[in-house]
């Protein structure tokens, strides 16, 4: 084996929903940098082009709600990798929560990964290759008060990914997902606006602070190449050892 190109991607196309910003963007340019083609997808289309010009990618409009658009991107867009980072949360005990609310966060959290796994997977199934890599989070497997369907989302988008692993497997398909601890993205923006809250969180971690959106692209390419070539229905944790520690107290000798 050539493991001098175990991380390359050249020849591939990439699709990566949610490449506007955040994360996503920063999986499309890691990706095109180890050599892929890349389609920018976002609902925002102004941000999906500004990350496809500094990659040397495309970008399309994306309404990951709009299910039929999601069919019709996946037609029109054939992938050999799919990174999907679309997410919402609603940070509310129980007994606050709308239904509303709840439908929203679930709707997007959940009915639409169900929609991109199924879309896009459908054509790498038939073409007997793929790499399918979904965003859960630690609120997959750790919880606090204020994440009930936000966590429950994303311990629901594990097992659909494992599934489809299940599945896809003997086609050739390949499905993972990464969990991120606290990232500097939008989606956390709420806790940066509170200094106390954004400094708890940065202690919890092993590493003692919060990760940057670029810190996730290592693993993207990772589990889009041939060096995860026997890697599928895993979660790769990219927490800064957040699920590792219990607790910050160091207790005395």
């Amino acid at each position: 084996m050539g493991y001098d190109a175990l991380f390359r991607l050249d020849g591939r196309r990439a699709v990566v929903i949610g490449a506007g910003s955040g994360i996503g963007r920063e999986a499309a340019l890691a990706m095109a940098a180890h050599g892929a083609s890349v389609v920018c997808a976002d609902l925002d289309l102004a941000s999906a082009k500004k990350t496809a010009a500094g990659c040397g990618g495309t970008a399309r409009l994306l309404d990951v709600l709009d299910a039929e658009a999601v069919r019709e991107v996946a037609d029109e867009e054939p992938a050999d990798v799919l990174v999907f980072t679309a997410a919402t949360n609603v940070r509310k005990r129980l007994l606050d929560y709308s239904g509303e609310e709840f439908d929203r966060v679930v709707r997007l959290n959940l009915r639409a990964s169900f929609d991109m796994v199924r879309a896009f997977g459908a054509g790498m199934v038939a073409r007997g290759r793929g790499s399918i890599i979904g965003f859960a989070s630690i609120r997959a497997s750790v919880t606090e008060p204020g994440q009930s369907v936000y966590s429950a989302t994303k311990a629901g988008l594990v097992q659909l990914l494992r599934t489809a692993a299940a599945e896809f497997g003997p086609h050739g398909v390949r499905v993972n997902a990464i969990a991120p601890g606290v990232v500097e993205t939008p989606l956390t923006q709420q806790i940066k606006d509170h200094p106390d809250w954004y400094a708890a969180y940065a202690t919890k971690s092993a590493l003692g602070r919060w990760a940057a959106a670029e810190e996730m692209a290592g693993a993207v390419v990772y589990l889009a190449s041939d060096a995860a070539s026997f890697v599928t229905g895993s979660v790769l944790y990219v927490d800064g050892g957040w699920t590792a520690v219990d607790g910050r107290f160091d207790p005395p000798n």
